[in-house]
């Protein structure tokens, strides 16, 4: 009989303890480029992961274990990105994925997840035209970046021609694509629209500025819209500056300058020149002040934060909500977990993941001021995701909605699964 009172006692006991996890500790891995013409950008994005993944873990962790941050440096080489991704997921058995920057390198990773069905959560803004099972795109899709800022340079500015200037890749190129319909839908004539791009790590932006500056011989006012990446922004400026062009000559809106890359400029002749995000550091809320002070506590007084830190902050707090939810971090129980999910933006609202795998989020647009931070003119509400844009003609029938349809490429048109883009 004692056996037995014992037996069940140790039963009951066992029973009342929380629930734990298959495997302990849980893995959560980073790929980000520590290295190379990336590492600009992207190493402030491998230190968030890393200080969310401590605080969480000073919280407890989650479902009864530890994370574990597994970090891999992809050093801003595109295949190298496929490998690392690869490691983390059959190597290092991570149970999701923070990471990446540019578009080239997701591409490079998408084949590599969906064939071992991992997960992705994808932190900055990108040119949509893209929809998969294994990807959170938790940065701004173009109507909530590209397709605002175009809409204040036309409204707010008069801009009458417009230079797109892009590096040479996926990203730039698509968004440029889409917004040579949009601007043609207003009225611009493709004569007024002047389109170039350049290497990773462009330095000699003379040739460049001066066709800029040609554009507006006429006398109609130019402006630029930027999708230059990485550390070649820092020549394109300084170029802007050396000819002696201001904001009130040709204002620049750029989409992936922020302030962790004017913290690497003399912004003193860069002021009034705009960038569109959907997060600026000078947020003023209760909720920014909280993070940008943790942020400086552990990283020093002078580090900035920026919009793909943001995205970090909702993706991984929605993925932890999302697991504790599922009572798992595998990853379709997690997918599932996550359509719905609702999480406080730094900004004043509330994000929301949406069926297509994006977040509804509020568009703002800053003016560069002397201190290298942004002065917030313009700010919407919360604005849905739209993984596949209207101004292109295969894509306006399309739609995704992997919660009720389990499609990311539904045809309204013919009310069936695509299974094939010619640019995705």
């Amino acid at each position: 009989m004692k056996t037995t009172t014992a037996l069940a006692t140790a039963l009951a006991t066992l029973t009342a303890l929380p629930a734990m996890a298959a495997d302990c500790p849980i893995k959560v891995g980073v790929l980000h480029s520590l290295s190379g013409t990336m590492a600009i950008s992207e190493t402030t994005l491998k230190d968030t992961m890393l200080m969310l993944i401590d605080q969480q873990n000073a919280k407890g962790g989650l479902l009864g274990c530890q994370l574990e941050a597994v970090v891999v440096d992809p050093a801003s080489d595109w295949p190298l990105f496929a490998e690392k991704a690869r490691e983390l997921l059959t190597v290092q058995n991570v149970d999701v994925i923070f990471g990446n920057w540019t578009s080239v390198s997701r591409k490079s990773v998408l084949p590599v997840i969906e064939e071992l069905n991992g997960l992705l959560f994808y932190p900055v803004q990108y040119e949509g035209e893209e929809s998969s099972k294994n990807v959170f795109y938790t940065g701004a899709a173009p109507n909530q970046q590209a397709i605002p800022a175009t809409d204040y340079f036309l409204e707010e500015l008069g801009i009458e021609k417009f230079a797109l200037l892009g590096t040479d890749y996926v990203y730039p190129r698509t968004t440029n694509n889409i917004l040579e319909a949009y601007l043609q839908s207003k009225g611009i004539a493709d004569t007024d629209i002047f389109v170039n791009y350049t290497p990773f790590g462009h330095s000699d932006w003379s040739k460049i500025v001066a066709d800029v500056v040609a554009l507006g011989a006429d006398g109609k006012k130019v402006g630029v819209i930027s999708t230059i990446n990485g550390d070649a922004n820092i020549g394109f400026y300084k170029e802007l500056s050396a000819a002696g062009i201001s904001a009130d000559d040709i204002p620049v809106v750029a989409f992936s300058v922020g302030e962790e890359e004017l913290s690497g400029l003399d912004t003193s002749n860069l002021v009034g020149h705009l960038a569109a995000w959907n997060y600026f550091q000078s947020a003023e809320t209760p909720a920014n002040a909280e993070w940008t002070a943790a942020w400086q506590n552990r990283m020093g007084e002078d580090r900035v934060t920026n919009d793909p830190m943001e995205a970090h902050y909702i993706g991984f707090n929605m993925w932890v909500n999302a697991v504790t939810a599922a009572d798992s971090a595998e990853v379709d129980a997690v997918r599932t977990a996550m359509y719905g999910q609702e999480f406080p933006n730094l900004t004043g609202g509330t994000a929301v993941m949406l069926p297509n795998h994006h977040l509804a989020k509020p568009v703002l647009i800053g003016e560069i001021t002397a201190e290298g931070q942004f002065d917030i003119i313009s700010q919407t509400t919360e604005v849905p995701g739209d993984a596949w844009t209207d101004f292109l003609p295969e894509s306006a029938k399309l739609v995704s909605d992997w919660k009720d349809l389990g499609c990311g490429m539904y045809n309204t048109e013919t009310k069936s699964c695509v299974q094939t883009l010619s640019n995705y």
